[in-house]
């Protein structure tokens, strides 16, 4: 699903950059590109929930790294 169309990002791009480890309001939206100038704003002004769906795959991933770690420790 496309959370901003004058940027073309997508929800799975929150995502991926979750896992990659980029969870702050701040470095997500210059990561995106959305606090530039040129940007319509609309989602900046919903850099919350944005943060909030990278943060919640940054936990999977790490639980995912956990439980390999486990895996291999056996």
């Amino acid at each position: 699903m496309y959370i901003c169309l004058c940027r073309g990002i997508t929800e799975s791009a929150i995502r991926r950059l979750g896992e990659e480890g980029v969870v702050c309001p701040h470095a997500l939206a210059c990561e995106l590109g959305i606090n530039e100038p040129d940007c319509c704003g609309r989602c900046l002004k919903s850099i919350e929930t944005l943060t909030a769906i990278a943060q919640q795959h940054a936990r999977s991933q790490h639980a995912q790294s956990l439980g390999d770690l486990t895996i291999e420790a056996s």
